[in-house]
């Protein structure tokens, strides 16, 4: 895999959306920034995650989605969607996000990034966009993007090169992940495989989830 960054973004905060962070802002807002940007184990520079209960940490450090998905929205909700439209950071295109194994690392201009988790959306998003049956849309269809851990800091900007350094042979991808944490539950065993590389939240849903099953 070889593909491009085409923006980095960064939160634009905004109090005009039903969150359910404690001061009612919300980051979710991306917008794309010129010059590189910082990425670090603590984030992106100048970004915002106001909401830390469920966003953001060091296994959510980068969050990234593909041009193609965004193609896919903008037809299917007859929306512009623009760069940082889903509320990502990085906006990559020739990059397969949908498919990405969790553990694969990726270079990023001068950093080094490994995929961790998918997104689950909420009704911030939903708000966002303002369509209220948004969540139920997009765990249907299954392009929920790639949340990175930063493995080595580094520069990133728009142009870059995004490269797949490796990937774990365990073949459970971040649909794989979506599915089983949302609508398909019964599939937690066939996801644990890829445990060790799990950002602490899915690995905490997932612990419970077996033990609900029994597994």
């Amino acid at each position: 895999m070889t593909g491009r960054v085409e923006s980095v973004n960064v939160a634009h905060v905004r109090s005009d959306i039903d969150t359910r962070a404690p001061d009612g802002r919300t980051g979710i807002d991306k917008r794309p920034v010129d010059g590189p940007v910082l990425l670090t184990a603590a984030g992106v520079q100048g970004d915002t995650i106001c909401e830390t209960k469920h966003h953001g940490g060091p296994d959510q450090a980068v969050y990234a989605y593909a041009a193609e998905d965004l193609a896919f929205w903008a037809a299917e909700l007859g929306q512009e969607f623009r760069p940082g439209g889903v509320g990502e950071n990085l906006t990559v295109s020739g990059v397969d996000c949908t498919g990405a194994v969790l553990g694969e690392r990726w270079r990023v201009g001068e950093a080094v990034l490994q995929v961790r988790s998918s997104r689950t959306p909420c009704r911030v998003f939903a708000g966002f966009r303002g369509v209220p049956d948004l969540v139920k849309r997009f765990i249907a269809a299954g392009r929920p993007g790639a949340y990175l851990a930063v493995e080595r800091a580094g520069l990133v900007r728009a142009g870059d090169t995004v490269e797949l350094l490796d990937r774990p042979d365990h073949g459970v991808t971040v649909a794989d992940l979506m599915a089983a944490s949302t609508v398909a539950r019964e599939r937690a065993p066939e996801v644990a495989v890829a445990r060790e590389y799990m950002g602490v939240r899915d690995q905490a849903w997932l612990d419970r989830a077996l033990e609900l099953l029994g597994s």
